[in-house]
């Protein structure tokens, strides 16, 4: 009877460590849920290389004491594949998971995670709302409130800009664009229009049209790659005299180089990340990153290579319970991302913020403060040699 109650207690206990996530002595199963094929897969292979790059490294490091294993899926950009495939990874036995990468695709996934009880850390969805509806989601990125707030004080105390056109992508709930303007006129500026474009827009002449008529001193442009690269070599051949302004999504290099040099003079937000950093860490990334793949990482390699490590670290040497890896998540403190320090809050937003960044003529992300400052002091240089040569 005693063998019986023994072995009934064995099987009770082999179940629950498969139901939340590994058995015991097993390797810890993360799942990868992104877009490697489809309209975003733009986001989700940078990601994706990221986090390949950050598993490499903790294999190799015979201090980190746990097995990591990726259960891969490709959302095809779909959001409601999306959800199906994390479903199917926490089915296969992961513990957490990487993904969202979109704001439709982390949308569909918040149920998901919910039913399973399981942490889904987003490398790049930042809309303000999902770390309100879910307890079990987090992210590498700053929100939209973050990035538009920075945006909307730089365009009008260091741009000096009075007035602008917002031309977002529809959203089923308020986007980045919504929040811009509504900090934008807050501050004392002027939204001279509001204009929405249906997702994977391509002709922007009438929206070009509008904004000629209005004669904005800038634009703000949010959306996906794609679009917003669309609308800017759109205003940029029609002669648009003034600022174009965008966010993050616009941080890829292969969505900069396929604008080419109309994207030159574009300003945007982004989360700290500089391949010429002082920190060696960050150095010793991009180098490895480089030697791996053969281009430069871009943001969203960044942050899925920061994803993964701070998940390891916070599932490593843990029960593997949900609460537990909830909780190490929430013991992070000043975690030295490639990104940035990295600490989360109790409802699992990043505690970090964005900089403002302009692309340069060679089409690479420039701090803008540290590059009008440089330009500053290469005009005081030169005035001084100046006035050396006219005293000699």
């Amino acid at each position: 009877m005693a063998r019986k109650r023994a072995w009934a207690l064995a099987v009770i206990l082999l179940v629950g460590f498969l139901i939340l996530g590994c058995p015991p002595g097993g390797p810890i199963r993360i799942a990868v849920v992104v877009p490697l094929s489809g309209v975003h897969q733009v986001y989700g292979q940078a990601v994706r290389q990221g986090i390949d790059l950050a598993l490499d490294e903790l294999r190799a490091d015979p201090e980190f004491p746990e097995e990591i294993e990726l259960v891969v899926a490709d959302t095809q950009s779909n959001p409601l594949r999306a959800a199906e495939k994390l479903e199917e990874a926490f089915d296969q036995g992961a513990l957490a998971a990487i993904g969202g990468i979109t704001t439709g695709e982390a949308r569909e996934m918040l149920p998901v995670i919910d039913r399973y009880d399981r942490v889904l850390l987003s490398p790049t969805a930042s809309s303000p709302e999902f770390t309100e509806i879910s307890r079990n989601f987090y992210r590498i990125c700053p929100s939209d409130f973050n990035a538009a707030l920075k945006m909307a004080r730089f365009a009008r105390d260091t741009l000096k800009i009075n007035s602008v056109v917002v031309v977002g992508e529809m959203q089923e709930t308020k986007g980045i664009q919504d929040v811009f303007r509504e900090l934008f006129t807050e501050y004392g500026g002027r939204v001279l229009d509001a204009i929405d474009y249906p997702p994977h827009t391509l002709d922007h002449s009438g929206t070009v049209e509008r904004i000629f008529t209005l004669k904005p001193q800038a634009v703000y442009v949010a959306g996906y790659q794609a679009a917003i690269g669309n609308l800017i070599q759109a205003l940029r051949r029609t002669g648009y005299p003034g600022r174009i302004l965008t966010t993050s999504a616009f941080a890829s290099t292969a969505a900069i180089a396929r604008v080419g040099e109309d994207a030159v003079g574009v300003v945007l937000t982004q989360t700290f990340f500089e391949l010429d950093s002082e920190y060696a860490h960050v150095q010793s990334f991009g180098r490895r990153y480089e030697e791996k793949y053969g281009e430069p990482p871009d943001i969203n390699a960044a942050q899925g290579y920061d994803a993964l490590r701070v998940l390891a670290t916070a599932a490593a040497g843990r029960l593997r319970l949900r609460h537990e890896l909830r909780k190490g998540l929430r013991e992070i403190r000043e975690y030295p991302g490639v990104t940035g320090s990295i600490q989360f809050s109790e409802k699992g937003e990043v505690l970090k913020y964005p900089r403002v960044y302009v692309i340069g003529k060679d089409l690479l992300l420039y701090d803008y403060a540290k590059r009008i400052q440089e330009e500053k002091e290469r005009i005081r240089r030169e005035i001084e040699e100046l006035r050396k040569k006219r005293a000699g």
